[in-house]
């Protein structure tokens, strides 16, 4: 729910107001960017290399709360520095920029840390875990006259920006009444936790990696495979769909869906999961269309994507590729792929050109805030069993 103490013309004014300090830690267009990585896991390295392969980072310092996480990063970025908590990270006053990459539970408070000590900030969606995280993060940017880019890499993808501005920007769908999103087979939520973690590591602090969650014992599962636990994360709906949901506002401008609507549960994958195997999400909005997504676990089918549905044709597109049909009778369709490379990478350079120029970057903190605020909608109506209605300017649930 919207910060009573930040109203939506705020964070919305607030966005370009930077004053002379913002400027006092631009670089030099020749000097090098020190990282500190929070968060070491799989998507944390990654990232963390794509920042590497630009070739103007320098990784200072690497945070997690599991030592050997700290470990292949440091193999990765030798002499950056090992912290397992993120505060003494950010002490650290020759940093610039930090990157967050921990589970979806944690990045509120570290994000808001990073800001706060006056790190320039690249942060993996979803933003929050919850409604109420998102407006005191983009307040946190705004008070301290931070970047802060949200990692949804399709905004700084170049088939994505070519395809909205010939289909979308120029009319050629007509008037546009649904967006379908679906994203199938996604095996990273069936991980299983190694024979390694079935005991706990006495280099991981499990305390500290619960943090703001209510403790239990030790769960290798919990640990390993936390996207499967609504406590953590937001499942397959706030790992995935936040990604496509910010392709459909990005492509149409629209940002807050009115209502929100859900079904769903673990159908299949009785593993003690509190995240649904299986889920429908629809949205609606203002402008006068529906926005879906689907998504199963099981395994008989597979493949992401969104497609525009509009009176003039249709726009599929994916990583990949994408491809216009129009809606005349045998007309041919249009298919174009996506040059090669990595979108991250793009999406990576994109901020640090922007913490050089101080100007917004492709998926500003606000941005994030939306996208991840649509996909809580959709959480929440599926935890609740209803139709929810939301105000889209005081940005809050509607009482029944």
């Amino acid at each position: 729910m919207a910060d009573s103490s930040l109203p939506r013309r705020t964070l919305l004014g607030g966005a370009v107001a930077w004053t002379a300090a913002s400027y006092s830690r631009i670089q030099g267009a020749n000097d090098r960017f020190r990282l500190g990585l929070i968060g070491s896991g799989d998507r944390g390295r990654f990232v963390m290399s794509q920042f590497q392969a630009t070739r103007q980072v320098d990784v200072a310092a690497v945070c997690d709360i599991y030592g050997q996480q700290v470990d292949l990063a440091q193999q990765r970025a030798p002499g950056a520095k090992g912290f397992t908590d993120h505060r003494r990270l950010l002490e650290m006053k020759e940093l610039d920029v930090a990157l967050v990459a921990t589970p979806d539970h944690w990045h509120a408070q570290t994000a808001i840390d990073a800001l706060n000590a006056g790190k320039d900030l690249y942060v993996e969606k979803p933003l929050s875990l919850t409604l109420e995280e998102g407006p005191r993060i983009v307040k946190a940017a705004r008070v301290n006259e931070r970047i802060c880019q949200v990692g949804m890499q399709q905004r700084s993808g170049k088939h994505y920006i070519e395809a909205k501005r010939e289909y979308i920007d120029s009319g050629k769908l007509g008037k546009i009444t649904l967006a379908r999103t679906w994203w199938h087979g996604n095996s990273y939520h069936l991980r299983r936790a190694p024979a390694s973690l079935q005991t706990r590591p006495t280099n991981l602090d499990w305390g500290h990696f619960l943090g703001p969650v209510k403790w239990r014992d030790y769960d290798p599962q919990q640990y390993f495979n936390w996207r499967a636990y609504l406590d953590f994360g937001g499942g397959q709906v706030t790992d995935l769909f936040t990604h496509w949901i910010d392709v459909v506002h990005m492509f149409l401008g629209q940002e807050i869906p009115h209502s929100a609507a859900a079904a769903g549960g673990v159908y299949h994958y009785k593993d003690g999961r509190t995240a649904p195997d299986t889920i429908h999400v629809l949205l609606e909005y203002p402008a006068e269309f529906t926005a879906t997504f689907e998504a199963t676990l099981a395994p008989g089918i597979r493949g992401a994507a969104v497609e525009f549905c509009g009176t003039k044709g249709r726009l599929y597109i994916d990583r990949s590729r994408y491809e216009f049909h129009a809606a005349e009778r045998n007309a041919k369709p249009v298919i174009v792929e996506a040059p090669p490379g990595d979108m991250t990478l793009d999406h990576v350079q994109n901020f640090l050109d922007c913490v050089r120029s101080r100007k917004l970057p492709n998926g500003d903190v606000l941005i994030g805030h939306r996208s991840a605020q649509a996909s809580h909608l959709g959480n929440i109506a599926y935890v609740q069993k209803r139709r929810l209605n939301f105000d889209t300017v005081r940005e809050e649930i509607l009482p029944l």
